[in-house]
Formats: structure tokens, sequence, C-alpha cells
């Protein structure tokens, strides 16, 4: 029976998974998929690697939650094909907060300080612990890897990490945390293998997906981020506002007698491309549009990326490159020409026909930045580190049996 590693993404309705198959010290994938739905009318959708898809609704069961989803899915894994051996299971985890700069097996001790990060992240961490909790419960014997959206930021520049406000409330952990680190991480692993100049120098790498964020980095390490307390800073996103003026929220309670959950819900998820064009969150729906308030909203998307740029590029004293990454980034050949077209003052100039074919090097021969394609495997990277974490356990459990627990056959 083959091994698999489990990586789980846990929002509030969905759960979202990818197994990979363990040989050794290498990984491929097995399964990809989700239950999403969740406590409305949850649907698991599975495809293998050769693209095989299963499907199950659970039109009996409309309140089917996290422990009924991660229940059917490792159901699933054991019966498909020949059936999969579970040895160990990693998480997404929005929050890491200012201990942690890099992915941590779960024990009782850790789950309790990430418990105390919720407040940081109420719309996130809840959700990502929660099948934390349920497979500690039902399979007590599977180690846990907890992997954080926090943690590359999280040894940038004290400066770039600060805001301006008194220590009594910096001290609480209020600062810059930036996000999407696990993205970014994934993207200084490959950039070596794929253009070793621009990962030995300055490169701000933008991941644009229903969720968007730039960040700066210097020979691989984060050094600035567009994201700071929360994830709803800094670019406009599918559904998210991005950076907003503080006087906005005062004006929304004392003008428009909003109410924290209302005007949570404006700036989370009425707010971004959906707010501005009033049609859709998604990228291809405004780009097929023709409706004035369609390009508005990619005016300002984009407009928005242009100035986040040159602020990242100041960071760095200059850029070398650019890598544009996740679902816009990846796909939309409409917004990188705009992009790059914007950023002609710093020494950009597009390749059109690599531009059409998706790169991966869409800059021109002449361009003194070079610009990049790059697909984003999160996953992947939270696979990795799961790896990592149980080969490590076990060489620790082979020098001291005593006190470490080998992971179990």
């Amino acid at each position: 029976m083959p091994d698999v590693i489990l990586v789980l993404n846990a929002g509030s309705s969905s759960i979202k998974f990818r197994a990979f198959g363990v040989d050794g010290a290498t990984m491929h994938l097995v399964l990809r998929g989700q239950v999403d739905g969740l406590g409305t009318a949850p649907r698991f959708i599975a495809v293998d690697s050769d693209g095989n898809t299963t499907t199950r609704d659970w039109d009996a069961d409309p309140t089917l939650g996290h422990e009924g989803a991660i229940e059917h899915i490792g159901g699933f894994l054991r019966s498909y094909g020949g059936g999969y051996r579970l040895i160990a299971v990693g998480h997404r985890v929005v929050h890491g907060g200012q201990m942690y700069s890099g992915p941590v097996t779960v024990t009782p001790a850790v789950l309790d300080e990430l418990d105390k990060l919720v407040p940081l992240a109420p719309l996130h961490q809840p959700h990502n612990l929660s099948p934390i909790r349920i497979i500690a419960r039902t399979r007590p014997d599977i180690p846990q890897v907890a992997c954080f959206d926090t943690a590359f930021h999280r040894l940038t520049p004290e400066v770039a990490q600060a805001y301006a406000l008194p220590s009594a409330i910096t001290e609480r952990g209020v600062r810059r945390y930036g996000f999407h680190g696990l993205s970014y991480e994934y993207i200084a692993s490959v950039l070596p293998r794929i253009a070793p100049a621009a990962a030995a120098g300055r490169c701000v790498v933008a991941h644009l997906g229903n969720g968007a964020s730039m960040c700066a980095m210097v020979g691989g390490k984060s050094v600035a981020s567009t994201m700071g307390f929360t994830a709803v800073d800094g670019l406009p996103m599918g559904t998210r506002c991005g950076n907003l003026d503080p006087g906005v929220i005062l004006y929304l309670i004392d003008a428009l007698k909003m109410e924290k959950q209302d005007i949570e819900d404006l700036i989370y998820r009425q707010s971004g491309l959906l707010g501005v064009s009033g049609i859709s969150s998604d990228m291809r729906a405004l780009l097929a549009s023709d409706a004035p308030r369609a390009r508005f909203a990619v005016d300002i998307y984009t407009y928005r990326i242009a100035r986040e740029l040159g602020s990242l590029a100041a960071a760095m004293h200059g850029i070398d490159a650019l890598v544009l990454t996740a679902g816009v980034g990846e796909n939309a050949s409409a917004i990188r020409e705009r992009i790059v077209r914007d950023a002609a003052w710093l020494g950009l100039e597009l390749d059109p026909a690599a531009n059409e074919s998706g790169g991966p090097c869409i800059s021109a021969a002449s361009s003194k930045v070079s610009v990049w394609v790059i697909p984003t495997n999160e996953e992947l990277m939270i696979g990795q580190h799961t790896l990592a974490a149980i080969h490590a356990a076990g060489s620790e459990s082979e020098r001291t049996p005593d006190r470490t627990r080998r992971i179990p056959p």
C-alpha cells in the first residue's frame, strides 16, 4: 500500500486537498480536490493524476461539516485505487505570528500557541486549526505539520514590519506580517533553476489571484510585502479592497452607522474587483466585458500594481526581475502586458509573442529588467515541508528512541 502525505487547506465552507505519493525523499501528485459547500450543499470532487474525476453530493446531509469532510477524504484515500496509507498531514495555517519563521510539527503546546493568534486572523485561523484538532482526536498516530503564510516574511527588516503606533500597541503584535508566504517561498525555491540571475538579485514577485499581493525579495529573502497586519491590505483583490485609509473606516462607523460585521463584510467580501465593477470578482469576466465599470475595475487593479511595484523597487534600491504568478499572473496575458507597459520607466520591456505563449520569460532581449511567468505551487511547498519534518522526526527517533515517537506503520 503506497504511502501518501495529505495537504489540507481549510476555509469556513471548504477543504481543499492534495495527496502526494512518497517515495523516499521524492513526492508525486496522486490526487487533488476539495469538499465545498460545507453547511449548505456539500460536494466532493477528486481528480487523479490521469485526469479521472470522482464526485459526490450530500443532498441528504446538507449540514456536513469539517469533521465529516475529513472523514470522507481519508476514507477515499484508503479505498481509491489499491488504497493509500496516510503517513502525515500538512496544513496551511494563515498566521504564525512572531513566533514561527518556518513549519512546525503540531503538538498540544503548538496548538495552544496558534489558538492565541486567532484575534490576528479571525476569519482564517479558526478554520485552519479545525482539521488539525479533528485529526489529532481521531488519528493521534498521524504526525501533523503546520505551514504558515506569514513565515516567509518573518525575518524581513524590523523597519519593514513596523507601524508608526505607540509601543503599547505594537508590542501586542500589531505589525506588518505579510501573507502568501508559501507561494513566495515556492517561487524562491524554483527561481534559481529557472532564472539564476533573478534569484540572486533584486526581484519582485506578484502573486495575482483572487487574493493578491506582491513581495520584494533580495537573494530569495523577503524584504517587503504589500500585505500588512491582515490579508485585506495592499492590492485590490477579487472581493477585498486592499489598502484603505483608516479614516474611511471611521467614516463608515460615524456617518453611515455601520456595525463591525457589516464593515468586515464590505472590505473582505463586497469590495475589490467585484465592488468596483458590480459584475464579478473574476478577472476573466471583467476582461471579456464591455461595461465601463468592468474596465474601470481593471484600471484600478493595474494602476495599484504599478504603484506598489515602484514602492517595492524603492525598498530594494532597484529591481532586476519581476515574476508574475497565481491565477491572474499565470493566465491573463492582457494584464501582464499592462503591468510591463506601466513599468517601462523601471526598464521593463515586453516580448509580445512570449507573453501570449505564457513564457516563462516574457521580457524582450533588450529589457533591463527580466520578466517571468512562473506557476506557483503552495500545496507542493507544504508537502515538502511535511516530508522534511517527518524525516527529521525519524532521524531524531533513531538517535533518541526513548524521547521521540516514530511514524506509525
